[in-house]
């Protein structure tokens, strides 16, 4: 028996085998060879083809002396391709629409209505992210937060969404900002990095750190792109791929001027956003001045107990904003004197003074010079021209050079008539230190004495002075009835307005990396940066070519512009074959190549070289575009296959890489979440932003405690949740969910009793079938039965066999004949799920037909 299933494995292998060899002609490696034109073969049952892939699948087919599969029946096709193309399962309308649509062209309607989705870049971005090893965290010992790295995963995800061409794809991730995509770089600074206070204070370490840093770009893009281990040659020459360590030090000088870090985005859609963020601070200017003349007018009083006079107490100050308005007065010159403050040297990030017509005229752009009595300078963070540049957050503030005081005077081109003076430590809200807790605003009308209109000194309102606080709410029982009703209408206004501008400015920065001057790159004997060798210049591996290389001392735009250029060619073949093998084992669960990261000598031989390069070549012809590839692979008769064992062709293919069948897999954690979110009814559709938590804490060395009940914001799809690098999902990590401490290009498929006890117990679980019978009590009514199906469709698809019904129906409560409540009681809409409708729902969701793709 033994013998009998070599020779049928060889009789399968040996035309392929020959394949190859002629592939690689010419003593190359076959992934190194130029992209060849192929035309598809015409096997003998060629009218089973829909698409060109078909004829090569069946091919193979023949040759091995196998057939294919039966065509599935519409509603698994649909099923299938939903789950595929955007990770969510088809509402049971969808599907009926689909099951009678007569048109010869529904197929191709519904994956057209898919590719155009906003969910498609979102399923697909996942899989890229794997590849890069994308994370929220810098990973290592520490794992602290990084706040802006998901500017890149919303890239990826838009990029995908739009058909971004594959070459200008990988371009904007190597040189975005230099192409107008300044968050695609975020590519190049994925990895685990040591932060400067974790590496030690001698040039040894930090010379280590810095090739280590290094090291991981290299290798990330030598993986994702190229399909090859690159970084093995650090220390030597490839022991098995023409990849010499020359090579490898050739590879890293294309990225000498790349730090880890925040860059400040400068891109066409920043900066409209930042035109955005300046009216709506001049609406908020605005709105002040509004606000502050509907609020009851102040006397003197102190800062605890009852006001004098029966005047409101002064609010406390706030570290994202604080306003005082006084009586209008011409004047010359504005004085900032901070008198007190909570810690440490005083900062304001703005100083705002306003006029009678609600501008604001301290900009340095209006004229206006700012001085004072000393600072504290951290180049290009804390500096005086920020005091009054029109930019909010710590990063461009001033800082005083005296602990706890300071002063700063705006001097004004001509006179100004001005009402009120807004300040704040960072109105961003992320610092609260450094925040003036007493100060007075004091102008010179031009007779060069200065007036005090606004004191805080001792925490008392100035007469006159009546700063416009967030606590006004607490002042409308007081007002009129139509100043009331004016005053909640600009409050909301301003709400809404201090979102938009929150949002905006979170979108400004990007975990995208620093570009400085290049360091000189040297070949370094053993990789040890203490043995270094000949300086090295950018190039790129002989192998692939070596028709690149740059001067050493080329600039750092330079240096990333023509690596990036290099792959983006159309004769990349390497780039191609790569990508394209990656497509393919999206929709089927392996690609053509095995082995998606090494496409060298010791990695798998493609199971269909001849349609390996013939989609290749299609990538290359329709100008990179990956939903091109992805319509002929959905569309394809081999995509159809029903994916029912049939024992006789397992038993010479079991892991069905010949395509006798459509390979059924289980759905990867993020889809299992997203489609249970869906079913239940309670999926939030909202895009991009910073992610949400699914831990107590967004970093940390350990101890990350998960969420188990998530409010709104965390019911979105799980590719925008803060990932923490090397700390699995409480519930849905335990489905091979990578923790970005490698590249994942393939996930593992592994069955352990822990994923069965997680999605079975979780509180998770529970909630999604509590809102997963609400729905079903919602749109099916009362009626156990209808309930039955209503479920059985939203879950699967499809109406239950006579024999699931039954079954469903003795966990249902029983009804009398005229449909009324039996002894036993109606189905409470909130009880556990452990009988009823509840139980019904945590079935469904934990059922293997929901779990896998059809």
């Amino acid at each position: 028996m033994r013998l009998r299933a070599l020779a049928a494995a060889l009789g399968v292998l040996g035309p392929l085998l020959a394949g190859l060899r002629s592939e690689g002609a010419g003593g190359g490696h076959w992934a190194f060879e130029p992209l060849g034109r192929v035309e598809p073969p015409v096997p003998r049952a060629a009218g089973w083809a829909r698409t060109p892939p078909d004829r090569w699948v069946l091919e193979a087919l023949e040759r091995a002396g196998l057939g294919p599969s039966p065509e599935a029946g519409r509603v698994a096709w649909l099923r299938r391709v939903h789950l595929d193309l955007v990770g969510l399962p088809p509402d049971p309308e969808a599907i009926e629409a689909f099951v009678r649509d007569p048109r010869p062209d529904a197929h191709e309607r519904v994956v057209e209505s898919l590719l155009q989705s906003p969910a498609h870049g979102e399923r697909w971005g996942q899989h890229w992210l794997d590849v890069v090893r994308y994370a929220d965290t810098h990973g290592f010992e520490v794992n602290t937060e990084r706040p802006h790295a998901w500017p890149y995963r919303d890239y990826v995800i838009d990029a995908f969404n739009r058909d971004t061409p594959f070459g200008r794809f990988v371009g904007e991730q190597l040189a975005g900002d230099q192409l107008g995509r300044d968050a695609a770089t975020g590519f190049l600074v994925t990895a685990s990095v040591l932060l400067p206070g974790q590496i030690g204070a001698d040039d040894v370490s930090k010379r280590l750190a810095r090739q280590d840093a290094l090291d991981e770009i290299v290798v990330n893009t030598s993986q994702a792109f190229l399909g090859l281990s690159i970084g093995c040659a650090r220390c030597h020459d490839h022991k098995f791929d023409p990849i010499t360590a020359r090579d490898y030090y050739g590879m890293q000088a294309f990225f000498a001027g790349v730090e880890y870090g925040d860059r400040e985005l400068g891109d066409p859609e920043a900066q409209a956003r930042r035109a955005g963020i300046a009216r709506g601070r001049e609406r908020l200017g605005v709105l002040g001045n509004e606000l502050a003349r509907l609020e009851p007018a102040a006397r003197p009083t102190p800062a605890t107990g009852g006001a004098a006079g029966g005047g409101p107490l002064r609010p406390a100050v706030k570290a994202r904003g604080n306003s005082d308005r006084f009586a209008p007065v011409v004047a010359r010159r504005v004085r900032f004197t901070v008198l007190e403050t909570n810690s440490l040297e005083p900062c304001l990030d703005e100083l705002e003074v306003w006029d009678t017509g609600s501008r604001n005229v301290a900009l340095a752009s209006a004229g206006t010079t700012a001085s004072s009595t000393g600072d504290t300078t951290v180049e290009n963070r804390h500096e005086l021209r920020f005091l009054n540049d029109g930019r909010y957050g710590n990063s461009r503030s001033w800082m005083s050079g005296e602990k706890g005081r300071g002063q700063v005077v705006l001097e004004f081109p001509e006179p100004r008539r001005i009402e009120r003076v807004s300040w704040a430590r960072d109105r961003e809200g992320e610092f609260s230190d450094r925040l003036a807790t007493a100060y007075r605003i004091e102008v010179d009308t031009g007779s060069g004495r200065w007036e005090t209109v606004a004191d805080a000194s001792d925490r008392r309102r100035f007469e006159g002075a009546n700063p416009v606080s967030d606590d006004l709410e607490a002042l409308l029982p007081a007002m009129e009835a139509a100043d009331r009703q004016r005053a909640r209408a600009l409050l909301d206004e301003r709400r809404r307005i201090e979102r938009t501008i929150a949002e905006a400015v979170a979108r400004q920065q990007a975990f995208a990396g620093v570009f400085r001057k290049p360091d000189r790159i040297h070949l370094l004997r053993r990789g040890d940066p203490e043995q270094p060798a000949e300086e090295v210049a950018p190039s790129v591996p002989t192998a692939l070519g070596g028709s690149l290389r740059l001067e050493t001392g080329a600039p750092e735009a330079v240096r990333r512009r023509a690596l990036a250029d290099w792959l983006a060619r159309p004769e990349q073949a390497l780039v191609a074959r790569v990508i394209v093998n990656r497509v393919w084992q999206g929709h089927f669960g392996t690609g053509l190549v095995d082995t998606p990261n090494d496409f060298g000598r010791t990695g798998g031989r493609p199971s269909h070289p001849g349609l390996l390069e013939w989609l290749a070549r299609e990538l290359v012809d329709q100008g990179g575009s990956l939903k091109h590839l992805h319509r002929i692979i959905v569309l394809s008769a081999t995509y159809r296959q029903a994916s029912d064992h049939r024992p006789a062709p397992a038993a010479r293919d079991a892991e069905a890489r010949l395509l006798w069948r459509f390979p059924p897999r289980r759905l990867e954690s993020e889809a299992m979440r997203d489609a249970m979110l869906a079913v239940s009814g309670e999926l939030d559709r909202q895009r991009g932003g910073r992610g949400f938590d699914l831990f107590d804490q967004r970093g940390g060395l350990s101890g990350f405690k998960p969420v188990e009940s998530f409010p709104a914001g965390g019911l979105r799809r799980m590719i925008y949740a803060h990932k923490v690098r090397r700390e699995p999902e409480a519930v849905f990590g335990a489905f091979d969910c990578p923790d970005a401490g490698q590249s994942t290009a393939r996930r593992r498929e592994s069955t352990t009793p822990i994923q069965a006890l997680n999605l079975w117990n979780s509180r998770f679980t529970l909630e999604r079938s509590r809102a997963f019978a609400r729905r079903v009590r919602l749109e099916a009514g009362a009626d156990p039965r209808a309930q039955v199906r209503r479920a059985f469709a939203c879950a699967l698809g499809r109406q239950p066999s006579p024999d699931e019904e039954a079954e469903a129906l003795r966990v249902m409560p029983t009804r009398d004949g005229a449909g009324r409540p039996g002894p036993d009681g109606p189905d409470s809409p909130d009880g556990p799920p452990g009988h009823g409708l509840e139980a019904l729902a945590r079935a469904l969701l934990n059922s293997n037909e929901f779990l896998h793709l059809p």
